[in-house]
């Protein structure tokens, strides 16, 4: 027993050993890596940028150390994006949907109803077709590590409950910065007003608008039912969000180093995700306990926007491409059939 105990103590000393050598071996320099995000340390967001952030200092044997910065105190995602491309920051996670300015294919993520559960987004996202509008970003600046997941996107407003698709004309609707969403909800009868995330909490609470539209956990965790009464389960978009580093600064990096950021974006992609799922689950109940009044919308109106939206849907085709669109189309009626 003694000589086992000793073979195994030996044995865990050599791994130990052979791993800080590998780290020592290979070509890591000490970092500092500034990883800015728009939601608070407390979400889903913000504890996946510090589990990112953990795993890149255990595979860098400490030398590479990330700063996650959140609440958007390096500015929005638009401008942190900017910053990235001028290498001015070395990181961030956004929403895919503030990149559409920037790569027009990005605008795929946006399109309505297009996944009917999370995992078809999982699939398209992480297969072949994600990766092919990942990598346009280098062209820009850019380069993209790995998807996050935001979530099927929800209405809130202090109006009235949307029951049908009338209940959102003249509702002063918050957006993101992005033409697919301006569209989409001006074609259904909203006000639609492009707000950066940053400036939405207080928009809510002056009423300059009537509502906004999140997943259950940023609605939960920016505190959104302080300001808004009614949500109504749409799930009208599912949104991702996307980790992006500076190709500036990327160049500039080892194989060993970009390897480990590449393996961390995506460890913490996978953490992320379940955690956002497990948490949503929640979110909707606890937002019920804080007094939101919750309703579905029903399957028929879904179809009726669906219907609604079917020339948005034409331009965002023409937009990132038929090859790209049908491609897309093809991917998810696999899947579907795969299924049945």
């Amino acid at each position: 027993m003694n000589f086992l105990r000793r073979f195994i103590l030996a044995a865990a000393a050599g791994a130990a050993l052979l791993a800080s050598t590998a780290s020592l071996a290979a070509d890591i320099k000490p970092r500092l890596i500034r990883f800015g995000y728009g939601l608070n340390e407390q979400s889903n967001q913000g504890r996946a940028a510090k589990f990112f952030a953990e795993q890149v200092e255990k595979a860098s044997g400490g030398k590479m150390k990330v700063r996650a910065i959140g609440a958007a105190a390096l500015g929005p995602d638009v401008q942190m994006q900017q910053a990235l491309i001028g290498g001015a920051q070395e990181m961030m996670v956004g929403s895919t949907a503030t990149l559409v300015g920037i790569t027009k294919e990005m605008a795929l993520w946006d399109t309505p109803f297009l996944f009917n559960n999370a995992k078809e987004a999982d699939t398209v996202l992480d297969g072949a077709i994600g990766t092919k509008v990942m990598d346009k970003l280098q062209d820009k600046g850019l380069v993209g590590l790995a998807y996050w997941e935001n979530g099927f996107r929800n209405l809130t407003n202090s109006k009235r409950p949307v029951t049908k698709m009338e209940d959102l004309d003249g509702i002063k609707l918050r957006v993101m910065q992005n033409n697919v969403y301006l569209d989409s909800f001006k074609t259904l009868g909203a006000n639609a007003i492009p707000l950066p995330f940053s400036e939405l909490f207080s928009a809510l609470e002056t009423k300059t608008v009537d509502g906004q539209e999140n997943p259950y956990n940023t609605i939960l965790s920016s505190k959104f039912y302080e300001v808004q009464k009614y949500l109504s389960v749409t799930n009208h978009v599912y949104s991702p969000w996307i980790v992006l580093v500076s190709k500036k600064w990327w160049d500039g990096l080892s194989k060993d180093e970009q390897k480990i950021l590449s393996d961390a974006a995506k460890s913490s992609r996978d953490f992320e995700r379940k955690d956002t799922r497990e948490e949503g689950a929640k979110a909707l109940a606890d937002l019920k306990a804080k007094g939101m009044q919750i309703n579905e919308l029903p399957a028929s109106e879904s179809a009726r926007m669906r219907d609604k939206l079917t020339k948005v849907n034409g331009e965002i085709a023409a937009n990132v491409g038929m090859d790209l669109w049908k491609e897309t189309q093809a991917e998810l009626a696999k899947i579907r059939g795969a299924k049945k």
